[in-house]
């Protein structure tokens, strides 16, 4: 197995796979593979298999293998938004915690599952905050958005920050919610109210441009309308006389 990173700005994480061998990854998840790669969800993962098969059914997300049937392949997952994917080790002694939205491939023998979870359950809306936590043992990619930054928390210190810019952090790191009253800002989203507090001892990569943060700066902000003459035709008031313009 190889895996080799291309481009700069939005990078791809191409991963070229020997006969015989998987990655794991969201069901459909993938740019483009060969045509050598076979797909299968979990009912499905080679019964020869036990890490494969461990990984696919105790996994919170639906994953599926990408196996390379009788000939080497090779599979590609683009990240969402401009920044970096990052390679990560994986040991009983080595865990850690990812934005929901941050894992993007790993090999056999590594789970997913719920690791930081505030206001419900695992099922909660795509856009609720969550963490989710990678354990067992094997190597996994994580897609952090924007410029990455890593702090490293001693144990007795912590750091407050919007839920968003929480990128990746050591499992040892631990998370908390704390609210701030009469705070709003419609460039931050409906979480403007609550920040993150994490304590350590760990590291912490916090990521510049989350995808949810990013979505309420591109949504276009309501004017305010003014009841300025119809026009002819039944049209709606002028816009040189609307204030907003």
């Amino acid at each position: 197995m190889h895996d080799q990173l291309l481009g700069t700005t939005q990078p791809v994480l191409s991963i070229s796979l020997e006969p015989g061998e998987s990655i794991v990854a969201g069901t459909g998840e993938f740019a483009w593979m060969t045509d050598s790669i076979l797909m299968s969800t979990g009912a499905d993962a080679p019964p020869d298999d036990p890490a494969l098969h461990r990984t696919l059914t105790r996994s919170s997300p639906p994953l599926s293998a990408y196996t390379a049937r009788a000939v080497a392949g090779t599979i590609a997952f683009a990240s969402r938004l401009p920044g970096s994917i990052v390679g990560i080790d994986v040991t009983p002694d080595t865990e850690y915690l990812v934005h929901r939205h941050g894992f993007v491939a790993g090999t056999a023998g590594i789970e997913i599952t719920a690791g930081y979870q505030p206001y419900g359950t695992a099922s909660a809306a795509g856009d609720e905050f969550l963490l989710r936590k990678i354990t067992g043992t094997g190597r996994a990619w994580v897609e952090l958005s924007g410029d990455a930054v890593h702090r490293d928390l001693p144990a007795g210190t912590s750091l407050r920050t919007h839920p968003w810019h929480i990128g990746m952090s050591d499992a040892s790191v631990a998370v908390q919610m704390a609210e701030v009253h009469g705070i709003r800002s419609d460039n931050i989203g409906g979480e403007a109210a609550r920040f993150a507090v994490l304590s350590g001892p760990g590291g912490v990569w916090l990521q510049s441009m989350p995808l949810l943060g990013l979505r309420p700066r591109l949504a276009p902000r309501p004017h305010a309308s003014s009841p300025g003459p119809a026009l002819e035709g039944g049209a709606g008031p002028s816009p040189l006389r609307n204030p907003a313009h």
